[in-house]
């Protein structure tokens, strides 16, 4: 445990991802013995923090922000997975940044003993200068790997002030600024998709792409949810155009994962104690995609085609094909509604993972020795899909590259490449070397000890905070 106890702030974007993230940092800071307050909406607050571990809950100080009314927004929604459609979200990034008078206030009543930090996410740009007018120094922490933000670029680029992308086809080719070999970019199909309510101003007034610049600009130092020893020479780019410093802060594994399923989930439990060790492949694609029946349907066949046992965690059923739980009755389950995924993950007939490429599940996955196929949906799952087939740890299910379909055939025979073929045993192998990595506690635990040995070395009071 640190002697020189810190106050921290955190104060994570609303949607799901973030969140859980942000969770796991806050666990670990207070399990070195620093204090945190973890600023949220309410109902976030019970999704996340349904119980505080006994040994960290004089640490953890849940405060609640509530969020503003705003036209558009539904009157319950508090985190993106509570909005019928993506066209809300400028509206949930509007209410956000109606919580700048509520932030203002809560440091002006921590005077005296003011935080020693606020660690802020990509989406909250104007916390830094709040931060700085109680002579509070801030953090940015991305939930978002060191490969993905350096292809996202500069803040100068993402604000628009030079180097700045025009056209989709820009995010579809490896940026000028990368000045190493390699395969990280969007597919002309997602570029085409993230490039309008990334690049362009939406209705909260600002465009995503700002936001990240803006916070990356005016925050003291940079955090990244990875380690310098799986991405080196992405830690070294963000280095050389962030100039400032970028600190891993370990892969964040769940620090504790429930292990005892709830009597609403014996079934699924005792379906898996008679599975066969490591042969059952858990899918799921995250809390944010929105899946069309057409999509559903062709998951299914994939599934079904495969002949592997599996588990999908599926939100709605209704765009499953006809009889589709009958043919598989036996062989598979559908899961809807909340799903206790780190505790199946866990389970030891579990074997493979089919998956969005969303981090926090690429991290939970490798953390677990789990093979990986990789179905990239949204945001900066195809960075994410490009970087992990680069290093040959997983395979993406072929797409079509001009709009991005796939086929029931081509997730079935991804899945048995990497579940069972000879073919496979080279990303099997890998799979088995990074579990070594991601799942190392000890390499994770430094990472977070040096990370705040730095937050305490640079608090408010030692002298050497400046904004951006």
């Amino acid at each position: 445990m640190d002697t020189d106890n810190l106050h921290i702030v955190v104060f994570p974007w609303l949607a799901f991802g973030h969140l859980l993230a942000f969770t796991e940092l806050s666990k670990r800071l207070a399990q070195h013995g620093h204090r945190v307050s973890f600023i949220s909406t309410p109902k976030n607050i019970a999704r996340v923090f349904p119980k505080i571990p006994s040994h960290l809950s004089h640490l953890i100080n849940l405060v609640e922000f509530r969020l503003p009314n705003v036209e558009h927004l539904p009157e319950d929604a508090e985190a993106s997975v509570d909005l019928p459609s993506d066209d809300l979200r400028p509206y949930l990034r509007r209410a956000y940044d109606g919580l700048d008078h509520q932030l203002r206030l809560f440091l002006q009543r921590a005077s005296p003993a003011k935080p020693d930090w606020v660690i802020v996410d990509y989406a909250a740009h104007w916390v830094p200068a709040i931060a700085s007018e109680f002579d509070v120094p801030s953090a940015y922490f991305s939930g978002f790997n060191a490969a993905a933000l350096g292809f996202m670029g500069p803040p100068q680029s993402l604000m628009g002030i030079s180097n700045t992308r025009t056209t989709p086809e820009q995010f579809a080719e490896v940026p000028e600024w990368v000045n190493f070999p390699t395969t990280v970019a969007y597919r002309g199909y997602e570029a085409r998709e993230i490039f309008e309510p990334s690049a362009l101003p939406d209705a909260s007034g600002v465009s995503e792409a700002y936001r990240f610049g803006k916070t990356i600009q005016d925050c003291q130092i940079v955090a990244v949810r990875s380690c310098s020893e799986f991405e080196q020479e992405w830690f070294n780019l963000l280095e050389q155009i962030y100039r400032k410093p970028v600190i891993p802060v370990g892969f964040l594994p769940p620090l504790q994962r429930e292990t005892r399923f709830l009597e609403e989930w014996k079934s699924t439990m005792n379906w898996l104690e008679k599975q066969t060790q490591r042969s059952v492949v858990f899918a799921a694609f995250g809390s944010e995609a929105k899946l069309t029946s057409a999509l559903v349907r062709e998951i299914a066949l994939g599934l079904e085609s495969s002949g592997l046992s599996f588990i999908w965690a599926l939100r709605d059923s209704s765009g499953l094909p006809k009889e589709f739980k009958k043919r598989v009755e036996g062989r598979g389950e559908v899961l809807t509604g909340w799903v206790p995924q780190s505790q199946i993950l866990a389970h030891p007939a579990i074997g493979g993972f089919l998956t969005h490429a969303g981090w926090g599940s690429i991290v939970e996955g490798l953390g677990l020795g789990l093979k990986l196929v990789l179905l990239p949906l949204m945001f900066d799952q195809g960075l994410n899909a490009r970087h992990m087939v680069e290093k040959r740890i997983s395979m993406e299910v072929p797409r079509d590259e001009e709009d991005g379909s796939f086929t029931g055939d081509g997730i079935a025979k991804t899945l048995r490449l990497v579940m069972e073929d000879e073919e496979g045993e080279a990303f099997r192998t890998k799979v088995e070397e990074y579990r070594e990595m991601f799942g190392n506690e000890e390499l994770n635990d430094r990472c977070v000890r040096d990370f705040v040995n730095y937050l305490s070395d640079h608090k408010r009071n030692s002298g050497s905070f400046k904004m951006g």
